[in-house]
């Protein structure tokens, strides 16, 4: 069988490479970076991500490693106020039959490689350029090697190569905020209590906080702040914590005690785009960030690739020519992402009463695919 190049090994590409290998294709994962690192942030995995992660044999490995909190919690900034609860738990898994876990994204990150076989994984390869000849597809990197495959995804990220040899350059739109976020070790809380899963809502900012180990000794927070005049598109850039505390004065004493307490936190800009309007091209179809990023306030980015992948996994495990299936992938796939970019983008996910059947009930292993035919879908802006 020929072989599929994946660019990039995070969790989109990953889960790509894993199901794919699964269902018999030759298929090799092309990253950048030259090792894996267990970076500061936490993840939420909500039952759709679940039912494909459990197809890869990882529930029970996730379920060790992860917090199952009993709900997510959406309160007023400085009253504490319940605006909104959402149960999670036992409820939440027997409605949509899958679990909703907190953990640190370089366990969920681990766990996934771990099953692709470490000899489809090239490390340290920047792609460079590549050229799609009608018969193939050739990969050139900046270490002066090269490979040639039948088809390729690009799971490569907000800043995907392949997007912009696809669509052209074009430079994402600030959106005028920035995140900071952090794990750090629960006991320099000191005893102190903080609840499970919350989102603290301000009248122009919010933090999100909740624990990542079942232990509850690794805490995780994120937020989303205006702050127009920085813009830094790095995860690795550290904030300063005297600004981020004065940013969140007057918030509720559970989020001044988890603030007080951290130690430091890596700050970024927050980014996004409309949706493409197309996401392949000949033998070459784009996954995850590289055709649909999205700002983090519905915690279904990573959870969105891995729809992606299982989608694609299927339509080509269908069959066809490589145009053909990449249409149908994207076609089954568009209009849910676009809905996710653009509610995600609104950021009132949860803020009231929410109907999430929409978003948790979603299967990617069962849904109907679309009919073989290229098929006009909506593009919806976030203008």
């Amino acid at each position: 069988m020929s072989t599929i190049a994946i660019i990039g090994a995070g969790i989109g590409g990953l889960t790509a490479a894993a199901l794919l290998q699964r269902r018999g294709f030759d298929v090799h994962v092309y990253e950048q970076a030259k090792q894996f690192a267990r970076v500061g942030a936490g993840i939420q995995q909500s039952s759709n991500a679940l039912k494909v992660l459990r197809s890869l044999g990882l529930e029970q490995r996730l379920r060790e490693a992860a917090f199952r909190p009993t709900s997510w919690d959406n309160r007023e900034w400085d009253t504490g106020a319940r605006k909104h609860e959402l149960l999670l738990g036992d409820a939440f898994e027997q409605r949509y039959g899958a679990p909703y876990l907190l953990l640190h994204r370089g366990d969920l990150h681990a766990a996934v490689a771990a099953t692709v076989e470490p000899q489809r994984l090239h490390l340290n390869k920047t792609l460079q350029d590549l050229e799609d000849d009608g018969s193939g597809v050739t990969l050139r990197f900046t270490d002066g090697s090269s490979t040639r495959a039948a088809a390729v995804i690009a799971a490569d990220g907000v800043h995907s190569r392949v997007r912009e040899w696809m669509h052209g350059a074009e430079a994402p739109r600030f959106t005028g905020r920035v995140a900071y976020r952090t794990t750090f070790p629960a006991s320099l809380l000191k005893g102190a209590q903080v609840d499970d899963c919350t989102k603290w809502w301000g009248p122009d900012r919010h933090i999100v906080i909740y624990y990542i180990t079942p232990q509850r000794d690794e805490l995780y927070f994120v937020t989303s702040l205006p702050e127009p005049e920085w813009q830094n598109e790095s995860w690795s850039a550290k904030g300063d914590m005297k600004q981020l505390r004065a940013a969140f004065a007057g918030f509720h004493p559970q989020v001044q005690t988890v603030l007080q307490a951290c130690p430091e936190a890596h700050k970024w800009s927050l980014y996004e785009r409309d949706p493409l309007p197309f996401w392949s091209q000949g033998r070459v179809a784009l996954l995850g960030d590289a055709c649909h990023p999205m700002v983090p306030y519905m915690a279904q980015g990573a959870t969105s690739a891995i729809e992606d992948a299982a989608i694609l996994a299927r339509c080509l495990e269908e069959g066809g020519d490589y145009p053909e299936v990449f249409r149908r992938y994207e076609a089954t796939r568009k209009e849910r992402v676009s809905l996710i970019q653009l509610t995600s983008h609104k950021n009132q996910w949860m803020s009231a009463r929410t109907d999430p059947d929409w978003v948790y009930g979603y299967d990617a292993l069962t849904v109907s695919l679309a009919q073989r035919s290229s098929i006009a879908v909506p593009t919806l802006s976030l203008a």
